[in-house]
């Protein structure tokens, strides 16, 4: 495949509001050896990709400093000591940086082929969401086992969608959060047995009503502060609280670890992004075995809201920042 002189990227030049974002011109990234080089078709827009452009979210050492996680596309080029990928291959990528252009260098671990029946559009919309919830909600630090429950903030988002979805397929009951009725029906249409409305309803009474007074053994959590000592009384005897952001605050005042201990709870947390190529190509390995299957199989796929093209990247903040969307912001990048 042969490669143009220069590319198109979205530019952060100063840390602001999406007016900041803007097309420019620059080289490609040159793939290490044990990268595969992307020529990007689609990528996704995440939460984090609005902390780094708003400067609360710097790029680990090493990584590129262009905003964007997830991409999907073709492989343009190989390190050279790859075997598993070729040019032309179609593959979808949880990026370190970089995803908001027309090429991307990444660890080829971080690399899945796209699922059976997807075009570039709904295969970028599945690394961001789909490695976080996996890692989170189903491996070590939720272990969310057939049989149990789970309550799932922010139902509607990205993360919501697929935590729902894919706790269902998996045999777990689920429950969730959101703002409106209209999202509090979408939730229940990706698998919520109920929805709450934040706004209007207690969820902690709501919870205790719903579960009989037992609570949940999940809970999923990206609001933070507010919420923490709810999010304890939610919980059932050896319940687990996993933070995976703090949207509205990380340090919490006079919190009580009472309750903790009487219900030997488990408070934990994680960030993806610093994690290393060898955990996040092992958690590419699960997802391959036990999730792209059911993806191939129709279930569970990502609900992309809206698309646009990269040159609009400041719209596609907006509309994030809005939180009006019910899943997946989407830039196309080629066609």
């Amino acid at each position: 495949m042969s490669l143009p002189s220069s590319m198109t990227y979205i530019a952060a030049d100063s840390a602001g509001g999406p007016e900041v974002l803007k097309p420019a011109t620059g080289p490609l990234p040159v793939p290490k050896s044990d990268e595969v080089l992307i020529r990007v078709l689609a990528a996704g827009v995440n939460r984090p990709d609005v902390a780094q452009r708003a400067g609360s979210y710097p790029p680990p050492p090493g990584a590129s400093p262009v905003i964007g996680l997830e991409v999907a596309g073709e492989v343009a080029a190989t390190g050279a000591e790859l075997t598993q990928w070729k040019p032309g291959d179609k593959v979808c990528a949880l990026t370190n940086g970089g995803g908001y252009a027309e090429y991307c260098a990444v660890p080829a671990p971080q690399c899945l082929p796209w699922p059976r029946g997807y075009d570039a559009i709904r295969a970028a919309a599945l690394p961001e969401t789909y490695f976080t919830v996996w890692a989170n909600l189903f491996q070590a630090a939720g272990r969310l086992h057939r049989g149990e429950a789970a309550l799932i903030h922010g139902g509607t988002s990205g993360i919501g969608v697929t935590a729902l979805q894919l706790a269902r397929e998996f045999g777990a009951t689920t429950y969730a959060t959101a703002g409106s009725d209209e999202k509090c029906a979408a939730c229940r249409r990706f698998g919520a047995v109920a929805a709450i409305n934040y706004r209007t309803q207690d969820f902690v009474e709501e919870i205790r009503r719903l579960t009989d007074g037992r609570g949940v053994d999940v809970v999923l959590d990206m609001v933070g502060a507010p919420y923490m000592a709810r999010n304890v009384r939610c919980l059932a005897m050896d319940g687990r609280l996993v933070m995976i952001a703090h949207l509205e605050g990380s340090k919490v005042d006079g919190f009580d670890f009472l309750p903790v201990m009487r219900k030997r709870l488990v408070i934990t947390g994680s960030t993806m992004r610093p994690r290393s190529t060898a955990e996040k190509g092992a958690i590419a390995a699960e997802l391959r075995d036990k999730v792209w299957p059911v993806l191939e199989q129709g279930r569970c796929g990502p609900v992309v809201h809206a698309s646009f093209p990269l040159a609009q990247a400041a719209d596609a903040h907006r509309l994030m920042e809005s939180s009006v969307h019910i899943g997946k912001i989407m830039l196309r990048v080629a066609g």
